[in-house]
Order: structure tokens, then sequence, then C-alpha cells
């Protein structure tokens, strides 16, 4: 499953699978931890491969490699983010989190999970950039990580299979894979910097 390939130099399935599964795991993994991986169009681009695939369970498998991935890697993410919180000098980890999480975003985002709880796990994972302030609410909340990742599991399920019917969308549309992966990076980057692009039009209005 190696993305980006041309037509003539794409290796065997069997090749494809054994190196893109490990591949896109710790991508995914590694993106959720450090959030400057596209980590959506990671999930699109692997899952318009499998399509094409003869494989069975080929898009099961990107299923369930991909949100695997994203809950442990939030997972590891909200553990040290509690360590930061309980240590009197923070961490690296918990400034992170903090630094990407605006203040506006981090209100809207405390207001939304006092009002209803888990529920708003599931929509920071699916709305753009949504996921750290969320995160940083319920660490400033003091949920305990069990209580996280009940809420988050559902959330990288979601998540998974959102992208995943773009990337099998892309696939369907075009007859070479390389062309469905463009098509669902594409997709994934605009639906991703959309928005920030609204916001930018309502502050020229």
């Amino acid at each position: 499953m190696t993305w980006l390939s041309l037509p003539s130099t794409v290796p065997p399935e069997s090749t494809q699978q054994a190196l893109g599964y490990p591949s896109l795991f710790l991508l995914v993994l590694f993106g959720a931890l450090v959030p400057v991986i596209p980590t959506g169009a990671l999930v699109s681009s692997a899952a318009v491969v499998a399509f094409h695939q003869t494989a069975p369970f080929s898009l099961a498998l990107v299923f369930v490699t991909a949100s695997l991935a994203a809950f442990l890697g939030d997972a590891a993410l909200y553990w040290l983010g509690r360590r930061g919180m309980k240590s009197k000098n923070g961490s690296r980890w918990l400034e992170a989190i903090r630094a990407r999480a605006p203040q506006d975003r981090l209100e809207q985002a405390q207001g939304k999970l006092a009002e209803h709880g888990v529920a708003v796990l599931v929509l920071s994972r699916l709305v753009p950039a949504g996921r750290i302030p969320v995160m940083l609410a319920c660490l400033m909340a003091k949920w305990p990580l069990r209580r996280f990742a009940r809420g988050n599991l559902p959330a990288c399920v979601a998540w998974a299979v959102t992208y995943q019917v773009i990337g099998i969308l892309g696939g369907s549309l075009f007859p070479e894979p390389w062309e469905g992966v463009v098509a669902a990076v594409a997709l994934t980057v605009a639906i991703s910097a959309a928005p920030s692009v609204w916001k930018r039009v309502r502050s020229a209005g």
C-alpha cells in the first residue's frame, strides 16, 4: 500500500500490504501525538489503494489500522497532558496542546463539553482543528483517562469511517489508484482548510 506511486512502478499487493499497514499505523499514531501530519489524507489515500486491490478485507484492515492508531495516539497524548497538569512545572506536551488551542476555541469547547459531555468528543474528531481544544477542555475538567478513552473510541471510529469513505469515493471515480489518491488528498485538504477560509471571509465582510 505505497501511495502516490505511478502505475508502472506499483509493487505487488503483498508488498503493498506488508509495508502499507505498518506505515499507516505509525504515521497516524505519530500524527495524533504531533498534529502536523495530515492523517485524514493518509487514511483516504490508503482507502483508495485498498479499493483497487483484489485481496479480501483490505478496506477493513485500513479501517482497523487507522482507528486503532488514532485511538492509541489520542490516549497517549491525553495521558501525557494529564501528567503535565499534575506537574508543578507542566510539560512540553501540555504546552504543545495549549499552543494549538486558541482561547476562543477553548472556551467554546469547554461550554459544549459542559453541556453535551462525551458526545462532543465524537464531533471534535470530525471538525477540522477541533480535536485539540476539546482534549484540553477535558484535561482542564480533570476527566480521568478512562472516561476520555470511552468517549474517544467512537470518535476515532467515526473519524476513520469518514475519511475512508472519502477515499472510497475517490477510488471509485478514477480507474488508476494514483488518480484517486490525488483526488482524495485534494478533498481532505479542502475540508481542513474550509473553516479558516470561512472565518477569514466573515472577518473581511
